[in-house]
């Protein structure tokens, strides 16, 4: 069963620290594992409040960037994961060019427009 990847910050999580609701529940809707993907360091750890997210975080505190392949081969190596046991979605077209480029089935997320509907289609047709 597939690891589904999820976008912190402007994804699962919003600029004041609550978790997208809509999101919440969508998530909670499949059996399938869910990891919080950030670059956050300490700081931005206790400002977004990734501590109080439902979900294991998995952070490299921007050491590499998400941006940066190789944070996501840290992250596949760390949890013994490979592309095909995982799909993400996330805000940052750059990032989600990156996932898709080491072979991660990788959604942009508009997180300006929260749609949710979109999203979940994704999942439906990838998990």
């Amino acid at each position: 069963m597939k690891t589904i990847l999820v976008d912190a910050i402007n994804g699962f999580v919003l600029e004041d620290g609550s978790i997208l609701e809509p999101m919440y529940k969508l998530l909670e809707s499949y059996p399938n594992d869910k990891l919080v993907l950030t670059g956050a360091n300490d700081e931005q750890f206790k400002k977004f409040k990734l501590d109080q997210v439902p979900y294991e975080v998995f952070t490299l505190k921007h050491n590499p960037e998400k941006t940066n392949p190789e944070y996501f081969n840290i992250l596949l190596e760390e949890y013994g994961l490979t592309t095909d046991d995982v799909i993400y979605f996330e805000h940052n077209s750059e990032a989600t060019k990156t996932a898709q480029s080491v072979g991660i089935k990788t959604y942009f997320y508009d997180h300006t427009k929260e749609d949710i509907v979109e999203l979940k289609q994704f999942l439906d047709e990838n998990l």
